[in-house]
């Protein structure tokens, strides 16, 4: 769930060579060149606190605070949670939900030109609960409040504990496992948006 390069137009159409500037504009997805060309001026806050996620999402990675899972667990659930949060206080809900649901519209074209996001190829199952946690993460702040980002980052984390999010079913050892415990093998997943990996509570 890497957000920053689909962020990088507002730079891009701010520095001086224009040339240059529509390259890089030719190379975002479609749903991302549409939401930054829609929100043009938000843009440029929606790049700020997306590196401002992706640095304290990656500190917490490498703490016991969270599971260190980045892709589908504790770790993804509080990406997506404070980005949506951060988002809301800086650029309001109807524009940080909009860029959440474009970010996963990337999700489903990395799916079909088998790219990764994050070390693996992105699926339903993904995106569900990316979805999922983004809403909750919208119901935390509003437009212009007050909370600060550390308070912010300590909120998420007790929600993520309480088991209020969504994470991908795992076995200790990182193997994905169906809703009734047994291991999905990484080969019966290549190629398949819809799978068989199972959400469950964060907790």
């Amino acid at each position: 769930m890497r957000k920053i390069g689909f962020l990088l137009l507002f730079v891009v159409s701010m520095a001086a060579n224009a040339q240059s500037n529509f390259k890089e504009f030719l190379k975002l997805s479609g749903p991302t060149k549409r939401w930054v060309l829609l929100h043009p001026f938000k843009a440029k806050k929606a790049l700020k606190i997306s590196l401002e996620t992706e640095r304290i999402s990656d500190s917490i990675a490498k703490t016991n605070v969270l599971d260190g899972d980045s892709s589908g667990g504790q770790v993804d659930a509080f990406r997506h949670a404070y980005w949506m949060a951060r988002l809301r206080q800086e650029i309001g809900k109807a524009a940080a939900r909009s860029l959440g649901k474009a970010h996963e519209k990337e999700n489903f074209r990395t799916f079909k030109n088998n790219k990764l996001e994050d070390g693996v190829v992105p699926d339903e199952i993904s995106s569900i609960m990316d979805l999922y946690n983004n809403e909750l993460g919208l119901r935390l702040t509003v437009r212009r409040s007050k909370i600060a980002p550390k308070g912010l980052v300590y909120k998420v984390i007790n929600i993520i504990q309480q088991g209020e999010m969504k994470i991908i079913k795992k076995d200790k050892a990182g193997n994905f496992l169906t809703c009734d415990e047994k291991i999905i093998s990484l080969e019966s997943l290549k190629g398949k948006w819809e799978t068989n990996k199972c959400l469950v509570s964060s907790k």
